[in-house]
């Protein structure tokens, strides 16, 4: 294998000839460690972490005993190409968890950086997910879901294939996630609902109350006006400039499952 020599392998472990293990990275007893699985520097593995082939993963991340990475598809068209999971630096992976490898040939799963993943869930095929993310335990990810940076997904979340959740999200535990959530707001209800805008996680984020003030009066043009959604849009932009509510009205305009409602079962 070719694994730096200030790597820290146990005797127990099983790592292939042809995987790379970088600087400073613990592998505890009793993991795997494929073939053309690349693990960067100052990683740690706890005991029984199995990492699948065609696995790559930054550096400083800690992955937890039980935890499956790479793993095939849970989709009965996979017929056994080669393709990735990609995973960046600072990442906590929690007990148990599992996470799949893209479709199709060449395609690829993508985690990004300091993201915090609790116990006992699964994120499948062709996801991707942005920087400093929460998923917290039991939630269920699943294909071709895109999640932006510094969502906060809830225990026993269940999110459909094809979904988008945006920026700054937050969604409740056991909420079903069956439309695009769009950034700054929270979401619950059993089918997904919009319940407000995630003060707490703009607050924690850096927003001005100004900001603030600006979203809170975008959601109730979005959500409460009345209005038909393309004219809201309009009136948001028009009334609302800034970055933030670009990113909002592109998130809206952009999807293509059509965005969540504020009263649970509305389409």
């Amino acid at each position: 294998m070719a694994a730096a020599p200030s790597a820290n392998i146990a005797p127990t472990a099983r790592v292939d000839a042809h995987a790379v293990i970088g600087p400073g990275t613990r592998i505890g007893e009793f993991c795997v460690i494929e073939r053309d699985v690349v693990i960067g520097a100052n990683c740690v593995l706890e005991p029984y972490v199995y990492i699948k082939r065609w696995t790559t993963i930054g550096d400083e991340n800690e992955i937890s005993a039980g935890t499956v990475l790479g793993t095939d598809p849970l989709d009965k068209g996979f017929s056994g190409e080669r393709s990735y999971l990609i995973i960046g630096d600072r990442n906590k992976i929690r007990e148990h968890y599992t996470i799949s490898r893209g479709t199709q040939p060449e395609s690829e799963t993508r985690i990004g950086n300091g993201n915090y993943i609790m116990t006992s869930g699964h994120i499948a095929h062709n996801c991707v997910l942005g920087d400093n993310i929460v998923v917290a335990s039991c939630a269920l990810v699943a294909g071709y879901v895109e999640i932006a940076s510094q969502a906060f997904i809830s225990g026993g979340v269940v999110i459909h294939q094809y979904s988008k959740i945006g920026r700054l999200a937050m969604i409740g535990g056991n909420t079903r996630v069956n439309s695009d959530l769009p950034p700054f707001f929270l979401y619950s209800d059993f089918n997904v609902a919009a319940k407000g805008v995630n003060m707490v996680g703009l607050k924690r984020a850096g927003f001005t109350l100004e900001e603030i003030r600006t979203i809170k009066t975008a959601y109730r043009l979005l959500y409460r006006s009345g209005l038909k959604q393309e004219e809201s849009l309009a009136r948001i932009e028009t009334e609302l400039p800034g970055p933030h509510i670009y990113e909002l009205t592109s998130f809206v305009r952009s999807s293509q499952r059509g965005i969540c409602r504020e009263v649970a079962g509305r389409d």
